[in-house]
């Protein structure tokens, strides 16, 4: 009985092996029918008006610590709000010795009230609270550098700011930043990035007036697509896909003259101008990003106004957050609204900011939140960022918040169009949470928060970005040499000026400084003092700030000793930051070079920039030995000034902005060098990077046919490939004619290609030129008569000069190459599976005939069956593309479907008659 059951099992196993794989189209269809987006709308259906409204809102709050007396547990549990956003302001966190573990505390604490009832311990014992558990939102914005646009300042790796990984020209080191923001972030427990801006620098501000700065990667387009998408895949990676990424300042706030969070800049800009220019970094990152990795789950409406928007100069926008026909005609730009089609979620900027405040009181208007955040909501967001909203004479924002959400709430039961609308933004914001948590459980929600002791450990990347990033502003590489010929030396004295800015990481937290007074020269003792290199005397080196340079430049009888100190000094550094009009001291250096110039005659004048590099004007810059951007304060980068200068570092970066101070054009820098020879080639597919290919490639091309050439990457005059959509044009001399283009090539990744038509026998001349680039590899070709039908290379010449035929007729003969067909991975046929199984039969059904012939029929029939299981899991093994199963199949094809399933058929057999053979011996040698 036991071995006929064994028998049956073997023939079920068997039959069951007979079925073939399912296709992984069928897996991906039911893999889809639990996408986020299904499982939003199930829940959405489950949902009460409550709830539905409260996920239209996040907030903010005040303190590191909730209790159940707290406004905003109220507002988790009763109003079921979407989220919250944590900042220094608030006072979210904590002193510096102890912030990362209250901030993961508190947070833990957020998302557990909203399903458990909050305790002493918030144990996991107390009963679920009514309705459904949804995740909340906690955000933050964190854009690197330190304060004030950091909120953590403490613990976490203090990271670079925009402008420094812009510097860098480097998609791979913006990425590696975005991973460890992801990682760490992500750790601590925030799931909601605000971040990273993607705002274009058109024109940078050197009369002290307030701009984005450091905060933006750059003034080129191109560029700050590259580096933005680059950063939010290391985002969504660094965290595991646990981070919804917020880019903002949609649609662009370049252009603006003043902080978007203290007052609404007016901008001049047309609808078609932004399409150009701001907006395109918002494409890359929505419609037209690479894949869903490096797309933004979300963009932040910026409070920001347009003159001319629809090309009436006259008519200014409302806040684009607030102005529904501007919004709406955003919302329909192609990109976009392929984006949004796809759960694209739309989040309105705080609306308790000042600057929306101001906006409402200069024109007259009484500032009622519910109002401002209807306004917002029905101009196309989904998520309001209501912050510490106050409507004018509410006691507090607490009953100003619990008033716009219970007007919503009746707005929803009585206005159909609007819970329509409300419905729809839900839907959004459910879709990408299920994104972040498959499954909306407590537990799974909490047990996605990482370790702290894995947090603040990562100043690798910023060492890399800090010395990639490093440019010399002023004189230009060659000249330095000469200006600067040797550092330091030992009995030099220095004297250092400093502009020292001071910030709290919370209101009853100590007093912290950007960047100290002592901080260059700490380093400068450490490298290179008696502890060091020994390369100068510490006792040689005095510091001051600016405020001290203040104070003897307005002649203040306290003030320190700076005048007998730079009379004795060799050199004169300086290490600034943003020139500041509220800030009187951060004009100290422009002063200072402006009122008392016998101060630094015939000494060493150095400045190091730690913020953006364009403050100072030509005039200024005349005077200087030498001027360094470093964009970027922390210790990291003030390390790397000191190497510099000792030049023990050679500046790497290149300007990511416009400098007028020095003539540096951006549009200039970054349009083809002059200089370079454009490489050309013949692009057959291959890989080649011949510009010679061998006469027997060419064998298949005929007169008629499509010749395919490509310029190599194509550099500008930084060194680095030119942006995508640089007009390159393909000049073609065929036998004294000049065959023009039907349309512009353009670049893309740097390369230009195009299709060439071979239209007539003789010799052609090919050659590129990209404005201001005329020089490039030249391909010549032999081509015979038609009835030849072959093409052969006489010569290229490096540098052509090729004169036209007078009175040249055009004929339209290039057109672009269609993209090339990806490398699929070897995939199993019918055919493939019908040899394995019969293969697997017939060593079987082999292994029970000798059996039979020997009269062990019970053998033969479970080492059939065994032989047909073992070559069928075989051959499975390669149909699910298990580790090296594609190696195999791209090198033996079907001859290794055969070795594979002849193996396990074999292992098969051995599996039944190995024991057999043992027992049987075993009981011979009992025997004998």
């Amino acid at each position: 009985m036991r071995a006929r059951f064994g028998q049956w099992l073997l023939l079920l196993i068997f039959l069951v092996s007979l079925l073939p794989l399912p296709h992984p189209s069928l897996a991906k269809g039911i893999e889809q029918a639990q996408n986020p987006a299904e499982k939003a709308k199930a829940l959405l259906a489950r949902l009460t008006t409550e709830e539905k409204i409260g996920q239209l809102f996040l907030v903010s709050f005040k303190g590191a610590t909730i209790t159940e007396a707290d406004p905003i547990y109220a507002l988790i549990t009763q109003y079921k709000i979407s989220g919250v956003v944590l900042s220094a302001t608030n006072d979210n966190f904590s002193h510096p010795d102890t912030i990362l573990q209250q901030t993961q505390t508190l947070n833990q604490s957020l998302q557990s009230i909203n399903a458990y009832a909050l305790t002493t311990t918030l144990t996991t014992t107390t009963p679920l609270a009514p309705g459904e558990y949804i995740p909340l939102f906690i955000g933050i914005s964190q854009e690197g550098g330190g304060p004030p646009y950091d909120q953590l300042f403490n613990g976490v790796t203090v990271l670079p700011d925009a402008m420094s990984i812009g510097a860098t020209w480097s998609a791979e080191l913006s990425q590696k930043v975005g991973e460890v923001v992801g990682k760490e972030l992500s750790a601590l427990g925030f799931n909601l990035l605000f971040g990273p801006a993607l705002d274009v620098l058109e024109t940078p501000r050197i009369e002290g007036s307030i701009d984005l700065g450091t905060r933006a990667f750059g003034g080129d387009p191109y560029w700050v697509s590259v580096l933005g998408s680059a950063y939010i895949r290391g985002v969504h990676e660094g965290s595991q896909g646990k981070m919804a990424v917020i880019a903002k300042n949609f649609p662009g706030n370049g252009g603006a003259d003043r902080s978007p969070e203290i007052e609404v800049a007016t901008v001049r800009k047309s609808l078609e101008q932004l399409k150009t220019f701001d907006l395109l970094p918002f494409f890359s990152v929505t419609g037209n990003a690479q894949d869903q990795v490096s797309q933004a789950d979300g963009l932040l409406a910026a409070h920001i106004r347009y003159q001319g928007f629809q090309e009436n100069i006259r008519t200014t926008t409302r806040p684009i957050s607030l102005d529904p026909e501007a919004f709406r005609l955003l919302m329909n730009l192609s990109p976009i609204a392929d984006w949004r089609q796809n759960g694209g979620l739309m989040v309105c900027e705080n609306l308790s900011a000042p600057a929306v405040r101001n906006f409402y009181q200069l024109n007259n208007e009484k500032f009622d939140a519910r109002l401002v955040a209807l306004s917002a909501f029905l101009s196309g967001n989904d998520l309001i960022h209501l912050g510490n909203i106050l409507s004018d004479g509410d006691p507090d924002a607490y009953t100003s918040i619990r008033r716009v959400i219970e007007f919503f709430r009746q707005k929803y039961n009585d206005d159909p169009a609007f819970a329509q609308r409300v419905d729809q933004a839900v839907l959004r914001i459910l879709t990408i949470k299920y994104r972040l948590y498959p499954q909306f459980n407590p537990n799974t929600v909490l047990s996605s928060f990482g370790s702290i002791d894995d947090i603040g450990n990562n100043q690798q990347i910023t060492i890399e970005v800090a010395r990639n990033a490093a440019t010399l502003i002023s004189p230009k590489p060659e000249e330095i040499s000469s200006n600067l010929p040797n550092p330091p030396r030992l009995n030099d004295r220095l004297v250092i000026f400093t502009d020292v800015r001071t910030y709290q990481q919370c209101s009853q937290c100590p007093v912290q400084t950007l960047l100290g007074v002592n901080d260059l020269a700490d380093q400068i003792k450490r490298l290179y003092g008696s502890q060091g290199s020994g390369q100068i005397w510490p006792s040689n080196i005095v510091s001051y700030s600016f405020e001290d340079l203040t104070l003897l430049l307005n002649n203040k009888p306290d003030a320190p000793p700076v005048e007998s100190s730079l009379k004795s000094a060799s050199w004169i550094i300086f290490a600034m930051l943003n020139v500041d009009k509220n800030i009187p001291s951060s004009q100290a250096l422009q002063r200072f070079l402006t009122e008392r110039p016998s101060l630094f005659q015939q000494k060493k004048l150095i400045v190091f920039a730690f913020s953006a590099p364009y403050y100072l004007d030509a005039t200024d810059i005349s005077k200087l030995s030498a001027f360094y951007g470093l964009y970027s304060a922390s210790p990291v980068f003030v390390e790397t000034a000191a190497r510099i200068l000792f030049k023990e570092i050679i500046p790497q970066g290149a300007l990511p902005v416009s400098v007028p101070g020095i003539g540096y054009d951006l549009i200039t820098a970054t349009s083809p060098d002059p200089n370079q020879n454009i490489p050309l080639f013949i692009d057959l597919g291959n890989g080649s990077q011949a510009v010679t290919p061998q006469p027997n490639l060419l064998e298949n091309f005929k007169i008629g046919d499509f010749l395919p050439v490509r310029t190599g990457i194509i550099l500008d005059h930084n060194g680095n490939p030119v942006p995508d959509g640089t007009p390159v044009h393909f000049i073609i001399n065929a036998s004294g004619d000049l065959v023009s283009l039907p349309q512009p090539v353009t670049t893309q990744n740097g390369i230009a290609k195009a299709m060439i038509k071979l239209t007539s026998s003789g010799i052609w001349e090919i050659r590129v030129e990209s404005y201001p680039a005329k020089q490039s590899d030249v391909i010549r070709l032999e081509i015979p008569k038609e009835e030849v039908q072959l093409i052969t290379i006489i010569s290229p010449t490096e540098f052509p000069t090729i004169t036209p035929a007078p009175s040249p007729t055009p004929t339209q003969a290039v057109q672009e190459i269609p993209p090339p067909v990806p490398n699929l991975p070897p995939r199993l046929s019918l055919l493939d599976w019908l040899i394995s199984l019969i293969l697997s039969v017939g060593i079987g059904y082999g292994s029970y005939r000798v059996a039979f012939l020997l009269g062990q029929v019970r053998a033969g029939v479970q080492s059939g069956f065994s032989a047909i299981i073992g070559g069928l899991s075989a051959y499975s093994y390669l149909a699910l593309q298990l580790p090296g199963s594609l190696q195999l199949l791209n090198r033996a094809g079907t001859l290794g479907v055969i070795l594979v399933t002849a193996l396990g058929a074999l292992i098969g057999l051995a599996l039944i008659w190995l024991p057999r053979a043992l027992r049987s011996r075993k009981a011979i040698l009992s025997n004998g």
